[in-house]
């Protein structure tokens, strides 16, 4: 079936390479090899120029790997309308979530989803901001849910709940002791900061520079279990997300600053290409995330 192929030969340029492809669908390098001289043989014109490093798609490739990208959407978009004719929705739900939102938000709403849907087969990718971004950019996730905002004019971008952001520090700490914190207290800190492409690291750069606080020092962890654990081991400080602290408050392990002045929070958003072609697993889902938000 020509969908197929345009399966595999989109696949092979969105990895950039026979091996990477072969391994994600589950075939051998040869066969992958064939589809794709088959495809050129069909369309009688090179699609891709090999390399021993990588594939790049030629000026031919490009038009089909573009057109191919809008069939592929077409036909999954024909496979869900069909199966609603029989009040069923199915296929797949792929999305992606950075570290605050796939972690502890999102679980909640799949299991509820997945329970009403259990024809849906769905994929969650967790990773920082910016790669959930650039997943969505190159049509490998349906939908991305991230935090801040995405400098890009590539997606539609909606707003679907707001973020309360805290200060944390070890109980222990100078500045857990005071009733209230003003901002020059957080002068010469020790900070403890998530990686550049974090929409958490992004916010707190903002509060660092918004507010021109001197660091004495920073860390840099992956992930917030890290950052949460480096501050509760007595390194720093941090500021994370008031979802991700829940647990470590009610327990006493971290501390909440309280730092007067204005709130702390920004903005949870949902990114999508900038074009019409949405399954109805997806459509259903994105809607059932707009009507859990409080």
């Amino acid at each position: 079936m020509i969908v197929d192929l345009l399966k595999i030969f989109v696949t092979v340029i969105q990895k950039k390479g026979f091996t990477k492809a072969a391994e994600i669908l589950h075939l051998s390098q040869p066969a992958v090899s064939l589809h794709i001289q088959n495809l050129e043989n069909e369309f009688g014109m090179k699609l891709i120029n090999r390399s021993s490093k990588q594939v790049e798609p030629t000026q031919a490739g490009h038009i089909l790997y573009d057109r191919a990208l809008k069939i592929l959407d077409l036909y999954e978009n024909a496979k869900q309308e069909i199966h609603l004719l029989q009040n069923t929705v199915s296929g797949s739900l792929k999305i992606g979530a950075s570290y605050t939102i796939g972690e502890y938000i999102l679980p909640n709403i799949l299991a509820e989803f997945s329970f009403q849907y259990p024809q849906v087969d769905i994929e969650v990718m967790i990773d920082n901001t910016e790669e959930v971004a650039n997943f969505v950019r190159l049509r490998q996730l349906d939908a991305g849910f991230v935090e801040g905002e995405i400098d890009s004019n590539e997606f539609v971008m909606e707003s679907y709940l707001q973020d309360e952001m805290i200060f944390i520090a070890p109980p222990n700490h100078p500045l857990a002791f005071k009733k209230k914190i003003r901002m020059d207290d957080l002068h010469d800190q020790i900070w403890i900061l998530r990686e550049n492409g974090s929409g958490t690291r992004a916010y707190n750069n903002h509060v660092i520079d918004q507010y021109q606080l001197r660091v004495k020092k920073s860390y840099v962890f992956s992930s917030s279990q890290g950052v949460k654990e480096a501050v509760a081991a007595g390194l720093g400080i941090g500021c994370l997300s008031k979802w991700v602290v829940q647990k470590e408050l009610k327990d006493n392990s971290l501390v909440r600053l309280k730092v007067g002045g204005v709130p702390f929070t920004r903005e949870f958003s949902i990114i999508l290409r900038k074009d019409p072609y949405i399954t109805k697993a997806t459509e259903i889902f994105l809607q059932r995330v707009m009507d859990s938000s409080p």
